[in-house]
C-alpha cells in the first residue's frame, strides 16, 4: 500500500513526477521489482489510466482454480491533482475522496464493489472449460459529478496441472488358468489430478472390468488359457481432453498347482540348552513334482520371540540363539515354535509349510555363588532369634533355586541352625559368652532343578561369621512378677507387707524401685526392695493393687520391669481369724480368653435354590388342590365317553338324530348329578356335553346313553 506522506505538499509545477522502485519476495519464489510512476497534475477534473479508459480496455488474466472472492482487479482513479496510477493491480488502497463505481453490463458472473474491486465469482470458476473471457464496463464518477468510464477484460485460463500421465505405457501380466472372477490381476496408475479409468479395447468378450478410481483390473469370469491385449485409458473428470493410453498384455496360462512335498512333513525335536550355535537341527528333503530341476526357496515365518532363535541355511534348520536360562525361553514354556515355508518357482508360486518345535531342555552349567561378606552380630543372650539369611546366587534357571545346609548339625559346639529353603540361621541352642565371642560356620548351598538328571547337581561352601554381642543394659528378672497379699492393719508404726525379689543383669548390678501406680493416700512406702504399710483409720476392707517399677541403670532408654502386688487390708475392728501370718500367693499369668459368639446362618448357593423351587412346588400343589375342591362344589363332574359308549348308543337310535363323535375320540362331558345323588331313571337325562366335532351341545343318559341335541 502506497500512501503520501503525512505533511508532503504537491506542486505539479516543480515537480509533476515521481518514479518509484518497488521489489517484493514471497517465500520459495522469485523476487519481483517493478516501478510505479506517479504524476502530479493540476485541476479537479477526474481521470482514469490510459489501458482502463482505452477502448479495448485493460486486460488481467487469472486462473481457473483461484479461490472464490478473490481480488482480481482494481480501479483506481484520480483527480488531476492528486495520484494516478498507471496501471490497476488487485490490492485496496485508500482514495482521498469519495468516488462512486457502477457495472453498465450485468451479464457477468464477477462482482464489482463500491470501493473498485473486481472479485471472483462466489462460486469460483468453472475448471472444466477451456479458456473463458469476461468484459467488464466500469463508470467511475466523484461528488462533483465528474466521470470516467473504461472495461477490464478478465481472462480465465485452465489451472496449471499437470498432464494425466502413466507411468508405464506397457505392461506385462501373467495370471494362472482357473482364477476366479472378480479377482485382482492388476492395477495401473498414471499421474494427474482427477485421474479417471477405462477399458479402450477389446469391447467383446468382456473378460476384465476397471475400477474407474482405483485403476484395479478384476476379471470377470473364470479365467481360460489365453492371450488378451488391454488398452487402458486414463483421463481428468474434469478435462476430458487432458487423458493418456497404456497397453496390458494379459498372458492366462495353464500352471501345476502341486505343491513342493517334504520330509519330515512335521519336526518335533529336543535339544539340550548347551548346544552350539550354528548346529543343524532339522534337515527338509523337499521335492518340486513340478519341475525337475529342484529349485526351491527357503524361508521362516512365525513369531519373532521364536522365529528368531533359528536360522535356515538352504533345506538345513540350525540353532541361532536357543537358550534355557532366560525370561523370554520362560514365557514360551522352554519351547520354541516356527514355520518353514518352502517356495517354488512359477506363477503364482507354490508353496507348503513344515511346522517346527524344539524343546530345550536344561543342563546345569553354573556353579551357585556365595554372597560378599557374610558376617552377623547376635546378642550374647539370644535364643529361637533370628540371626541372618544367607542369599546364594546361581544364574541357571530357575533363577537362585537352591538349598542350604550347615556342614556341622546343631549341638552344643553350634548352637545354630539353617532354613534349607530361604537360608535363614537362627539360634537354637545356648549361647557361651564365656568361652566364645564368635561362631564360623559353613555353609553349603546345593542348586536344585536345573538339569534333566536330579543327580547332577552343584554345590559351594560358604563362610559365615557370627559375632556375640554382649548384653550390658538388660532389664531385671522378678520372680514372682504378680503377687496378691492379705494383711490387718495393725495400730502404731509402719507395717511390712512383702519384700520383692529381683535380680539383675549381669550379675551383681543395684537395682532401683519406685511404685509407678495405685498407691492411693500414700498408705504404702517402698524402702528398698521391702513394702511396708502405713496405717490409718481404715474402717473397713479395701483392696489395693500397687504397680512396682524396678531397673538397674540410669541409662537412657531405661529398661525396667513391672511387678504387680494384690494387697487385701482387713481393719483389725473387722472379725477376722487370729492370725497376723502374712499369706503370700503367687498368681498364675494366665492368658483371658474372650469368646464372642455371633449367630448367623449363611446358606449355600445351592440350598437356597432348592428350598426357593420347594417352596414354588408346594404353593402351585396347594393352589390345585384348592381349584379341585371348588370345582367340585361348583362345576359339574366330567366324564370320559370312549368308543364302546358311543356304539352302545349308536345302535338305539339314527346318526343323524344322535350326531355322534368318530370313533376313539375323546368327548368332555359335564354331569349335573351330583355324586351323592341315586342314578336317574332311564327316560331322563342327567349330563350335558359338547360335541368335540361339531362344538354342539347336548343332554345325555350316563345309564343308557341316551342324549338329545340341545
Amino acid at each position: 500500500q502506497v500512501t503520501l506522506r503525512a505533511g508532503a505538499e504537491l506542486n505539479a509545477r516543480r515537480v509533476n513526477q515521481y518514479s518509484l522502485t518497488l521489489w517484493a519476495a514471497c517465500p520459495g519464489e522469485e523476487e519481483v521489482e517493478e516501478q510505479l510512476f506517479v504524476q502530479v497534475t493540476t485541476g479537479q477534473v477526474l481521470r482514469c489510466d490510459a489501458p482502463f479508459a482505452s477502448a479495448e480496455g485493460d486486460a488481467v488474466s487469472v486462473l481457473a482454480d483461484v479461490a472464490p472472492w478473490t481480488p482480481l482487479y482494481a480501479v483506481l482513479p484520480q483527480p488531476l491533482s492528486g495520484l494516478t496510477v498507471n496501471r490497476g493491480v488487485p490490492t485496496l488502497l485508500p482514495l482521498p475522496f469519495s468516488v462512486q463505481f457502477r457495472l453498465r453490463n450485468r451479464n457477468t458472473p464477477l462482482t464489482l464493489t463500491r470501493r473498485g474491486l473486481v472479485l471472483a465469482p462466489a462460486s469460483g470458476f468453472d475448471r472444466s472449460k477451456d479458456t473463458q473471457t469476461f468484459r467488464l464496463e466500469i463508470e467511475v464518477m466523484d461528488r462533483h459529478g465528474h466521470n470516467c468510464s473504461g472495461a477490464v477484460r478478465v481472462e480465465v485460463l485452465p489451472p496449471r496441472h499437470p498432464p494425466v500421465t502413466f507411468l508405464e505405457p506397457q505392461q506385462a501380466v501373467v495370471v494362472p488358468a482357473g482364477t476366479p472372477p472378480l479377482e485382482v490381476i492388476t492395477q495401473v496408475y498414471a499421474r494427474g489430478d482427477n485421474v479417471r479409468y477405462t477399458i479402450l479395447a477389446p469391447t467383446a468378450p468382456v473378460l476384465f472390468t476397471i475400477n474407474e478410481v482405483t485403476g484395479e483390473i478384476r476379471s470377470t469370469c473364470q479365467l481360460e488359457v489365453a492371450q488378451v491385449q488391454l488398452r487402458v485409458r486414463a483421463y481428468n473428470a474434469l478435462r476430458p481432453a487432458d487423458h493418456d493410453i497404456t497397453t496390458l498384455n494379459v498372458t492366462v496360462q495353464g500352471t501345476d498347482r502341486r505343491v513342493p512335498s517334504c520330509v519330515p512333513a512335521i519336526s518335533v525335536s529336543q535339544v539340550p540348552e548347551t548346544v552350539s550355535p550354528g548346529s543343524t537341527l532339522v534337515t527338509l528333503r523337499c521335492t518340486d513334482p513340478a519341475s525337475a530341476d529342484g529349485s526351491l526357496q527357503y524361508s521362516l515365518e512365525g513369531p519373532f520371540a521364536s522365529r528368531s532363535r533359528f536360522r535356515m541355511q538352504g533345506p538345513q534348520l540350525q540353532n541361532a540363539t536357543l537358550d534355557y536360562d532366560s525370561e523370554a525361553a520362560y514365557a514360551v514354556g522352554f519351547q520354541f515354535t516356527a514355520t518353514i515355508v518352502v517356495t517354488a518357482g512359477g506363477q503364482p508360486p507354490r508353496s507348503t509349510r513344515v511346522p517346527v518345535l524344539v524343546s530345550v531342555t536344561p543342563v546345569n552349567e553354573f556353579t551357585p555363588a556365595c554372597p560378599n561378606g557374610a558376617a552377623f552380630t547376635v546378642l550374647e543372650t539370644a535364643f529361637g532369634s533370628a540371626v541372618g539369611r544367607v542369599t546364594g546366587t546361581d544364574r541357571d534357571y530357575p533363577r537362585d533355586s537352591l538349598e542350604y545346609s550347615l556342614e556341622q548339625g546343631p549341638g552344643p559346639m553350634q548352637p545354630f541352625a539353617i532354613d534349607t529353603r530361604t537360608g535363614e540361621i537362627r539360634v537354637v541352642g545356648r549361647l557361651d559368652p564365656q568361652q566364645r565371642k564368635s561362631y564360623r560356620l559353613t555353609v553349603r548351598l546345593t542348586d536344585t532343578h536345573n538339569d534333566m538328571d536330579p543327580a547332577k547337581r552343584r554345590s559351594c561352601l560358604c563362610d559365615v561369621a557370627v559375632r556375640l554381642q554382649p548384653t550390658l543394659d538388660q532389664a531385671p528378672v522378678c520372680s514372682p512378677e504378680v503377687q496378691e497379699l492379705q494383711i490387718t492393719a495393725g495400730l502404731g508404726g509402719r507395717q511390712p507387707v512383702t519384700r520383692l525379689a529381683c535380680q539383675g543383669r549381669p550379675d551383681g548390678v543395684t537395682l532401683a524401685y519406685a511404685i509407678a501406680g495405685g498407691n492411693e493416700d500414700g498408705r504404702f512406702r517402698l524402702e528398698g526392695n521391702t513394702l511396708f504399710y502405713l496405717p490409718d483409720d481404715l474402717a473397713e476392707p479395701k483392696t489395693f493393687v500397687l504397680l512396682v517399677e524396678v531397673w538397674s541403670s540410669p541409662a537412657v532408654p531405661r529398661r525396667s520391669t513391672m511387678v504387680a502386688l494384690v494387697v487385701h487390708v482387713t481393719p483389725r475392728s473387722t472379725p477376722v481369724p487370729p492370725s497376723t501370718t502374712t499369706q503370700r500367693t503367687t498368681l498364675l499369668k494366665e492368658p483371658l480368653v474372650v469368646t464372642l459368639t455371633e449367630a448367623s446362618w449363611h446358606p449355600t448357593a445351592w440350598f437356597v435354590a432348592v428350598l426357593t423351587a420347594s417352596g414354588a412346588l408346594l404353593l402351585a400343589a396347594l393352589g390345585c388342590v384348592a381349584r379341585s375342591l371348588l370345582c367340585r362344589k361348583r362345576a359339574p363332574g366330567k366324564l370320559l365317553l370312549r368308543k364302546r359308549s358311543w356304539d352302545a348308543v349308536e345302535q338305539k337310535g339314527s346318526k343323524e338324530e344322535q350326531g355322534f363323535p368318530p370313533a376313539g375320540s375323546l368327548v368332555s362331558v359335564c354331569s349335573s348329578v351330583p355324586s351323592s345323588v341315586s342314578p336317574p331313571a332311564q327316560g331322563q337325562f342327567d349330563g350335558r356335553a359338547q360335541d368335540p366335532r361339531t362344538g354342539r351341545d347336548y343332554l345325555f343318559n350316563s345309564i343308557t346313553g341316551a342324549r338329545r341335541w340341545i
